[in-house]
């Protein structure tokens, strides 16, 4: 049987698979080993992805909420048109800014929601969006963007080379992070002339095999962070060469410093110091650290006071702009908000709009509020916050409180639940598809995915929907595109320039990537019609990453350059590599006015003034602190909804040794959860990796699939109001808690 080329979409890697099908089922799975990224590596989750592909909720018609809140099927026409028309006239009503976003794509679903919808949303002056990087990385966001200049401006680890490799909150062996995760973080377990690091409360699969496990308490990472931070300016471990020609504010860091009692911090993190200080001395006489923070901090107090603290260590060290170090990646796509939202507040909360996204605690806020600017409409693509985000009860609530809501999506979730239509997609084995995480240095790579099976009868693909509703709202009338498709059937070259051309006339610019598919799309190889608006991303990479770009061996110059890269993405079908770079081109990115690194957060160093190590908590009914979604070998994210082949354990909430003697708990008992939100019945497991006081509950559970409901669902449990002050995400790892044992 032939072997397809494909990738995995249950994390941000996407790593390359090669496949067998028979009708519409995968029969074999295995790793790429010709994707330039992967190289063949690959876990044990996509085994499952048929159940992906083939789960008894899959959606197969578009369906209409009826008056008894069930659903009718109705035709592509009628919804299509209904939709169309509904979208409009509250635009007319309200103004676009009543209609909002959630989405864009899951893990590897980019393509439709990323460039199609957001040209629906541009036509019909919807600005306001959302999707799951605001309840994640916003924070971090923000802390490169004053940093280095711009959001845009990411890190990135170089952990293959990496002399030390710290992962604070992070869990690389399950949840992975960067490519081949597991067999990196081997070699560096195994070389002795290396240091893994880890600073989690959990002794997850990475801390176990970790030099050194840095235990801190749960909640108090901003104290440890900020005394190893001290620790560099009081043992003199600045590497002052380059804190001197490539940063500026050193000065006020070092007062902060001085006003920190390290020991105390460390007392109150719960972490012996003299660790603490040998692997900061480690660290500063490394030639690269690669720092890896993730939501085990970015879900938790002190958030983006986190990531800051986090991003000094590697600065103050020199770790930026060297092998092994903290580099600026190239990149394709963005998963970020609208253009016209930048250094805007939401209009109801006046959350901070950090990247153009509105935090996903504030969602509720904005919509359940007789404020005359509220949310009034919602599309939500490939997502499911009613699951997913804060509250649950609450979201549920704010989407039946909508005018009017479209899910778009391949399965019946529990957001579609709560819709009026729903728009079933094609399943991203079904249609051509690719990642915008391409978030990796000094080689970057990018994935266009062929299609392996035959998609299911009733579906289309996110691009077709978007350019339907839009030709129905009457976008496209008056423009002829016949000279496009005319230049189109004489190749790359004259259309190319016929494109350019045609983009003078503000209507086709405004509407380029449909366009785009509906001229140059049909002529493309293997029905690829959606991957055609890739030539916008083609041409704005080229144009801002150009020596990179020839670096990774695409030649040309200016047009020739987008065009060869474009043709690149269709001649790889396991993925290549679309950009190279030096290490010295991450200093030249640096887009501040002086291109220095501007050490400086004011907003940060107060919050970090606050903190006192000496003031114990204050009391409370909630004994525990509960992480809310923790990744497990056999779970991932909720794409993957059928709950067939999860282990057992993989569903208990995990409780420490300690924790389980006071409770009178044992494995496999049932106790009663309860936090100030809501209460479940969860199944125990006893676990020595649990600190006594923390338990954890695993994500991708808590779905309502083939008509019953699996596992707990962690966000019946938390809290829209605990959240960052400033980025606004949420606790998720830091739930407050208590934990009974029911009578038997």
């Amino acid at each position: 049987m032939t072997w397809k080329p494909t990738a995995c979409f249950l994390c941000s890697i996407n790593c390359g698979l090669q496949v067998q099908t028979e009708g519409r089922h995968l029969t074999r799975i295995r790793g790429d080993k010709g994707h330039p990224g992967s190289r063949g590596y690959v876990c044990e989750k996509p085994q499952r992805l048929d159940r992906y592909q083939n789960a008894a909720d899959r959606l197969d018609s578009p369906l209409r909420r009826c008056a008894d809140g069930t659903f009718e099927r109705v035709t592509w026409d009628v919804a299509i048109s209904t939709i169309a028309r509904k979208l409009l006239e509250l635009r007319g009503a309200h103004g676009g800014e009543a209609l909002f976003y959630y989405g864009g794509g899951g893990q590897g679903n980019h393509l439709g929601g990323s460039l199609y919808g957001r040209t629906l949303l541009e036509h019909i002056g919807a600005i306001f969006s959302s999707n799951a990087l605001a309840q994640e990385k916003t924070g971090e966001f923000w802390v490169d963007s004053r940093l280095f200049g711009k959001a845009r401006c990411h890190t990135t680890g170089d952990y293959p080379n990496a002399e030390v490799a710290v992962f604070v909150g992070k869990n690389p062996w399950q949840s992975h992070g960067f490519p081949r995760a597991r067999v990196v973080l081997r070699q560096i377990a195994r070389d002795p002339d290396r240091l893994l690091v880890v600073i989690d409360p959990k002794v997850s699969e990475t801390a176990a095999m970790a030099d050194v496990h840095l235990r801190v308490r749960p909640g108090t990472d901003a104290f440890l962070l900020s005394a190893m931070v001290a620790v560099l300016f009081d043992e003199d471990l600045l590497d002052q060469e380059f804190v001197g020609q490539h940063t500026n504010g050193v000065e006020a860091l070092e007062a902060m410093a001085q006003a920190i009692d390290i020991s105390a911090n460390c007392v109150c993190s719960g972490v012996d110091e003299e660790t603490v200080r040998s692997v900061v001395r480690r660290m500063a006489r490394a030639r690269g650290v690669s720092i890896f923070e993730d939501l085990g901090i970015q879900q938790a107090p002190n958030s983006t006071l986190n990531s800051y603290l986090e991003k000094l260590l590697f600065l103050l060290t020199g770790s930026f702009g060297v092998e092994g170090g903290m580099n600026l990646h190239t990149g394709l796509g963005s998963l970020g908000g609208s253009r016209h939202c930048r250094g805007r507040v939401s209009p109801v909360t006046q959350s901070r709009l950090i990247t153009g996204l509105v935090p996903c605690n504030a969602i509720p806020d904005e919509i359940l509020t007789d404020h005359p600017d509220r949310f009034r409409a919602m599309i939500v693509e490939s997502a499911n916050p009613v699951h997913s985000l804060a509250d649950s009860p609450r979201m549920r609530e704010a989407m039946r409180a909508l005018d009017f809501s479209v899910v778009i999506d391949v399965a019946m979730t529990e957001t579609a639940r709560e819709a009026d239509w729903v728009l079933p997609a094609t399943s991203q084995l079904a249609k051509w598809e690719c990642s915008f995480f391409t978030l990796e240095f000094p080689h970057n790579v990018f994935h266009l995915r062929p299609p392996v099976l035959e998609p299911l009868p009733g579906t289309l693909p996110e691009p077709e929907i978007h350019s339907r509703l839009l030709e129905a709202m009457g976008a496209l009338d008056g423009i002829d595109l016949e000279p496009l498709r005319a230049a189109a059937a004489q190749g790359p070259m004259v259309y190319g320039m016929a494109f350019m051309q045609a983009m003078g006339d503000r209507r086709i610019r405004d509407l380029s990537p449909v366009v785009l598919y509906r001229t140059m799309g049909p002529l493309l190889p293997d029905g690829a019609d959606a991957a055609a608006a890739l030539l916008l991303l083609a041409q704005r990479c080229a144009q801002v990453y150009p020596r990179s770009v020839k670096a990774a061996g695409i030649e040309g110059d200016g047009p020739m350059l987008a065009l060869n890269l474009f043709r690149a993405m269709f001649e790889n079908p396991s993925g290549f590599v679309f950009s190279h770079c030096e290490y010295d081109e991450t200093l030249k990115r640096l887009e501040t006015p002086d291109k220095k690194v501007h050490l400086v957060i004011g907003e940060l160093l107060q919050e970090l003034a606050t903190l006192d190590p000496t003031q114990p908590p204050p009391p409370s009914p909630w004994p525990l602190i509960l992480a809310a979604g923790e990744r497990r070998s056999s779970t991932s994210n909720t794409i993957y909804r059928d709950p067939a082949g999860r282990a057992s354990q993989d569903q208990a909430l995990r409780v420490s040794p300690d924790d389980a003697q006071t409770l009178g708990l044992a494995t496999g008992d049932t106790a009663r959860l309860t936090t100030k939100r809501g209460q479940a019945d969860v199944l125990v497991e006893v676990s020595d990796r649990m600190l006594p006081g923390h338990i954890a509950l695993p994500n991708g559970q808590g779905l309502s699939y083939d008509g019953g409901m699996h596992g707990v669902a962690p966000n019946e449990l938390t809290s829209g109001e605990d959240q960052d002050w400033l980025a606004g995400t949420p606790w998720h790892k830091h739930v407050r808690a208590r934990l009974e044992a029911l009578p038997v």
